[in-house]
């Protein structure tokens, strides 16, 4: 599958906004973002060019397709999923990206940031209820027991999470054990549990032209 190979940092220019893509650089003063808005506070604040209802839609669906680490024709297919259930397409978007097991891992902080993630889980190094899924996009369900294979147990990643991992914070619709470094997960997201940097909205209006 295709994959992103520019730097990151481009993403979150593009976007105009902070998506934390790069873990814990991303809160230094060695963020692009945070030396890109220095820079732009020298200059008057008129010579941007208009953006379109259009071009703001797009925006909105880049922020979402950069903060999970999809490619369009898989976030697309998320999309068209969540147009089918039931309910408000725009949460049900949302709670899916969510549910996908490289996110849990970030949400978890087993990694530092979404892409450190999806690597855990492409390398074997995570499990679901005991067995390896080596499938960034698979989904979890309530009931779900995320945790680290025995190959990844081994890894100095592991190591440095399992001495990091006391002050940690997770989302309430998971149960993290800092012991053995698994979570269970207690049920669905809402969409009050879930922080995002997009506007679900108006993704859906854009794909609905």
């Amino acid at each position: 599958m295709a994959r992103y190979l520019e730097p990151r940092c481009k993403l979150c220019r593009h976007a105009g906004v902070k998506l934390f893509l790069k873990g814990e650089r991303c809160l230094t003063s060695k963020c692009a973002m945070e030396k890109r808005s220095t820079s732009l506070g020298r200059r008057t604040s008129g010579w941007r060019r208009r953006v379109s209802g259009r071009g703001l839609q797009l925006r909105e669906k880049q922020k979402a397709r950069y903060t999970y680490g999809m490619m369009e024709r898989q976030f697309r297919r998320f999309f068209a999923e969540a147009e089918k259930a039931r309910g408000a397409t725009g949460e049900n978007f949302v709670q899916l990206l969510e549910r996908r097991l490289d996110n849990v891992v970030y949400r978890l902080h087993f990694a530092d940031s979404c892409q450190q993630a999806r690597q855990l889980v492409n390398h074997g190094h995570i499990e679901v209820n005991g067995h390896k899924v080596d499938i960034p996009s698979y989904l979890v369900r309530p009931g779900d027991v995320v945790g680290w294979t025995k190959s990844g147990s081994k890894t100095d990643n592991y190591h440095r999470i399992a001495e990091e991992i006391t002050g940690v914070v997770e989302p309430s619709w998971l149960l993290l054990d800092k012991g053995n470094l698994s979570a269970r997960v207690l049920t669905l997201p809402t969409r009050s549990e879930i922080k995002t940097e997009f506007n679900e909205n108006a993704i859906v209006e854009y794909y609905s032209r």
